[in-house]
């Protein structure tokens, strides 16, 4: 088993799979596609983080490939449909950096509020600047949360635990925490906010989500912050939102265009604006969060290669599964159609082969059933499962 790990993840992720017997190499930046292809010839473990694209073209042409781990918590860079035509399952880590996350934009709401960045700036050009014009504390103040999800939540109790009141917005019915309050639309919030925070993910249908009409919504001296992905936000409508003053700060992690790697060069139309943070895609980025996120994926990969388990996966039916009760144990992805568990069953019991357990979920197109048996089979009996007319793959894990 060999696996392939880009990005500069954490080495707890290469502890894990060598552990387990996977030989491991490491690249520290992202690859092209063909680069890619190329490097996945013999592999069947990939982990990256967001720079990397796995294409349908690059799932076509890795037959070997059998998981990919996103370590961060987006999977828009992979194409996930056409992974699980492949078979390839896909995990990220949806809760590992959530902490991480929060506390950055914690420190940015601060940071603005206060236009630390401005008197930071004064002095490092050897100017004393010292004023209390627009400078304000944030207890008091509303904080307008867009996309209350596992950041959103934890960053609404902490917003709380400072003074500040919250509102939210999601499209999916949530659960409000604390004394935090639903707005019915985003108009609403944009509308009473002091701080508009975005916590989206990265779906097609919130590209472009943030513009001119929205930023014109906000209330004027407002505070904006973007950590959630580079594509929902019109980064040359918020520039003109800053420079007319209607904006007065903002904190910007995402970009629709970023450096593959460290060093690169960095260009935004945000760039040079007063009281406007500026980072490199690091609201995860801090070491707990990297060790939490590498010892995560990379256990949900030995997972799935050595007992078939998907729990979690984003892209297949979702199986936990410990270690086979059988002498073997058969994972078979297929087509959802009618008939396939039967099919198996009577293939299975034309050649004796008795069943010990065995468990079947389904998801849209796609199923997975995992079978442990209690004898050796043959070759003849996989031949024929793989040559069913809704098989996808099948694995034999002994």
């Amino acid at each position: 088993m060999r696996a392939l790990l880009l990005e500069n993840l954490h080495p707890l992720a290469t502890t894990v799979l060598n552990a387990d017997g996977v030989e491991v190499v490491t690249r520290s930046g992202a690859l092209d596609e063909d680069e890619l292809i190329e490097s996945l010839a013999g592999v069947q473990l990939l982990g990256i983080r967001s720079k990397t694209q796995v294409t349908e073209r690059v799932l076509s042409h890795a037959p070997d490939l059998l998981a990919v781990g996103a370590f961060c918590i987006g999977t828009n860079q992979i194409d996930l449909d056409a992974a699980a035509r492949e078979g390839i399952a896909v995990f990220n880590a949806p809760f590992s950096n959530t902490r991480s996350v929060v506390e950055i934009a914690i420190a940015e709401i601060i940071a603005l509020t206060r236009r630390l960045t401005e008197r930071d700036r004064a002095l490092h050009s050897g100017v004393w600047d010292k004023s209390a014009e627009g400078s304000h504390e944030v207890r008091g103040r509303t904080l307008g949360i867009v996309g209350y999800g596992n950041i959103g939540t934890q960053l609404s109790v902490l917003a709380e635990a400072l003074g500040m009141s919250v509102i939210f917005y999601d499209t999916a019915e949530k659960l409000a925490l604390g004394n935090a309050r639903r707005a019915e639309t985003l108009d609403e919030l944009l509308e009473t906010a002091d701080v508009v925070t975005l916590h989206v993910d990265g779906r097609a249908g919130n590209a472009g989500m943030f513009g001119a009409s929205q930023l014109a919504r906000m209330r004027p001296g407002s505070i904006f912050l973007n950590l959630s992905r580079g594509f929902v936000v019109d980064y040359a409508a918020l520039r003109e939102g800053i420079l007319e003053g209607r904006i007065a700060g903002a904190a910007v992690d995402v970009f629709p265009q970023e450096p593959k790697r460290r060093g690169d060069p960095f260009e935004s139309d945000l760039r040079g604006l007063p009281n406007v943070i500026l980072t490199p895609h690091i609201g995860g980025s801090t070491e707990e969060a990297q060790k939490a996120i590498g010892q995560f994926v990379a256990n949900k990969l030995r997972d799935y290669v050595r007992h078939g388990s998907t729990m979690l996966s984003v892209n297949l039916p979702n199986l936990a599964l410990d270690a086979r009760t059988g002498s073997h144990r058969l994972v078979h992805l297929h087509r959802n159609t009618p008939g396939v568990l039967a099919g198996i069953n009577a293939t299975l019991a034309e050649h004796g082969v008795n069943v010990e357990a065995q468990l079947l979920a389904t998801s849209g197109d796609i199923g997975y059933v995992v079978t442990d048996v209690g004898s050796d089979l043959g070759a003849d009996v996989c031949a024929e499962l793989e040559v069913m007319d809704q098989t996808i793959r099948l694995r034999l894990l002994s």
